[in-house]
Formats: structure tokens, sequence, C-alpha cells
């Protein structure tokens, strides 16, 4: 059986058709640059100093919050501090398989609709909530590392109720503050690049727009989000 908790797995892709869960513990994990994938995830922040980037947006986490992030958003974690321990757990869901539990009454999808007005990434839960959602992820991760032979129907089990939960919680959510980025001009560009990505953009471009030396744009936006802003506008437009 696999360890219940483990370091960082840098890949990004699953290897089923329903979900799969992962415990990571570590200092220091191996970086990813900002992505996407075609799946749902879900990221339970349980401790450390990070950051995430999703779609043009950087929220500051607090342990207990739950991190949503749909197919078509690009995003990626920024550690703050690589001295302290860096946990959480992460959910990842097929979208096919999710939709299955989808009908006139239910829709466990609807947390990840970004096309909803009060949709938000960022879910800080009650106290009470909060707990209940760790002690069932924690279940979860048991049971899917389990070799008995119930523990498939009772992770699926689980599951759904975890995802009936982390709807219900969402309905009444209040959006979470973002935190501004250590540049105003980054926060800037991410938003005019996602309000035109579609347009013609360049460095150049971006220069003269926002009255500023490329080169310098050019630092303050790689070091804010990882990447070069070429490769950003280009993942964007591959969403």
């Amino acid at each position: 059986m696999r360890a219940k908790s483990q370091l960082f797995d840098p890949h990004q892709s699953m290897n089923t058709k329903n979900f799969e869960v992962f415990h990571y513990k570590d200092t220091n994990p191996s970086d990813v640059e900002v992505h996407h994938h075609n799946f749902y995830e879900v990221c339970c922040f349980l401790g450390g100093e990070v950051e995430y980037l999703v779609d043009g947006h950087i929220y500051h986490l607090n342990p207990g919050d739950l991190l949503l992030i749909n197919p078509m958003e690009l995003h990626r974690h920024v550690l703050r501090n690589e001295n302290t321990m860096y946990e959480r757990i992460v959910l990842w869901i097929d979208t096919e398989f999710l939709q299955k539990f989808t009908d006139d009454e239910v829709d466990l999808t609807r947390c990840f609709d970004i096309s909803l007005p009060t949709h938000t990434n960022v879910l800080r839960p009650i106290s009470a909530h909060r707990a209940e959602i760790i002690s069932l992820l924690g279940e979860l991760v048991r049971e899917s590392y389990s070799e008995d032979s119930s523990a498939n129907f009772s992770a699926y089990g689980i599951f759904l109720h975890f995802m009936s939960l982390l709807n219900r919680i969402s309905l009444y959510a209040k959006k979470q503050r973002e935190r501004a980025a250590e540049s105003d001009l980054v926060a800037q560009v991410l938003f005019y690049i996602g309000e035109n990505y579609d347009k013609e953009i360049s460095l150049d471009q971006l220069s003269q727009n926002f009255y500023i030396s490329k080169y310098h744009l050019s630092h303050e936006f790689s070091r804010e989000v990882g990447i070069s802003v070429y490769r950003y506008v280009m993942l964007k437009r591959l969403v």
C-alpha cells in the first residue's frame, strides 16, 4: 500500500476515470509552472506559507481554506517561505465522472462553475465545516489507499458526501479578497491579458500601454507569475 502522506509529485495527469486524492507534506516541493489540466481540482490547504495564482488572481491561503480550480483556469502555487512545512490534501476529479451525479435537482459541478456571478476560487469555511471537511478528506485518503476489499465503495460514499458539503458551502460563500500583487503593475498586466488575450499582445505593446521599460516589466512579471509574458499569453490562448 502506498503511503497516506507523501512528498509532492509534480505530474499533472490523472491515471483513473473517477477521482484521485493525495496528502502532500514537504518543504520546498518541486516547482510547477503555470498550467491547466482537463479535470477539476480541490486543494485543502493545511499548513505553510503559500499563495496561489489562479487565472490572473493571486490568493494568500490560510489553514483550512479550500481552493477550487476549473479545467479552464491557469494556476500554480508560490511558496513564500521554503523553510516551513507545506501541507495540503489535493483532490482531482474527472469531469465526466462528476457530471454523472448531475440531474434536475442536484449539480455537484456547480461549485466549479466560473460563469456564476457568485463563483469564487477560495472558500473559507466556518470552523465547524472546516473540521468536517478535513475529517472527510482524511477518511477519503485512508480508504483510497487501503487494501481492504470494501475500501473502494467506502471511498465513493465519502467522496459524494464531501462534494455535497462542498457545494452547500459554496452557495453561501463570500468572495475572498485577492492579495494585491507585490507590483500593482503585474496585477494590471494580468487583467489586461485576461481581457485581450485573443488580440495581438507583445512586450513592446505592453510597455507602451503601461509606460514602463519592457525589461522592467518582463522582470517583474516573471518574478511574480513564474513565467514570461509571452508564455503566459500562449497558455491563456490554449485554455
